[in-house]
């Protein structure tokens, strides 16, 4: 680590997803968690902006995928977390299968709630699928309870009390 330069001040300002369908994606957090839509962008496709003096499209150069067409919907999911979702509609060879937890980039969405029961019957009637309630017992986090839950788009979360 460099004693050149002073480390900033990190603060969070969003997570974000790739979704298949932001729209179906963004209806659903709106509707199901109350989150709230403060913008959307795009379509945004490489192919209508002027590429860099280096030859690079703007799509490699800001997002690091050439030939990309993007869109991007930003939702205030709680009142410390902005949930970005982005759309890729190219380039044709992207992938399209979500990771598992145990894949490189796998990820999850954690959430705090006051009950967790309550909140997977919630979920549930909603079109999510809960796994199994964790139960700790022992340790820092001995009384809590977590379950990870899919979304209707096979997105994972896990709701914490």
């Amino acid at each position: 680590m460099s004693d050149q330069i002073a480390r900033p001040k990190f603060e969070a300002d969003h997570v974000s997803w790739t979704v298949a369908d932001a729209d179906a994606v963004a209806a659903f957090y709106k509707e199901v968690f109350g989150a709230e839509e403060l913008f959307r962008m795009g379509p945004m496709d490489a192919a209508d902006i002027p590429a860099g003096e280096d030859g690079r499209d703007w799509m490699e150069s800001h997002v690091n995928v050439a030939g990309a067409k993007l869109t991007l919907i930003m939702l205030k999911l709680t009142e410390t977390l902005n949930f970005q979702l982005a759309q890729y509609d190219k380039p044709a060879d992207r992938r399209t299968e979500l990771p598992r937890n145990c894949d490189a980039g796998g990820h999850h969405l954690g959430l705090r709630v006051a009950d967790v029961p309550a909140t997977i019957a919630y979920l549930e009637a909603n079109g999510c699928k809960a796994m199994e309630t964790i139960d700790i017992t022992e340790g820092p986090l001995a009384g809590k309870k977590n379950v990870y839950v899919l979304d209707p788009f096979g997105h994972q979360l896990e709701i914490v009390d």
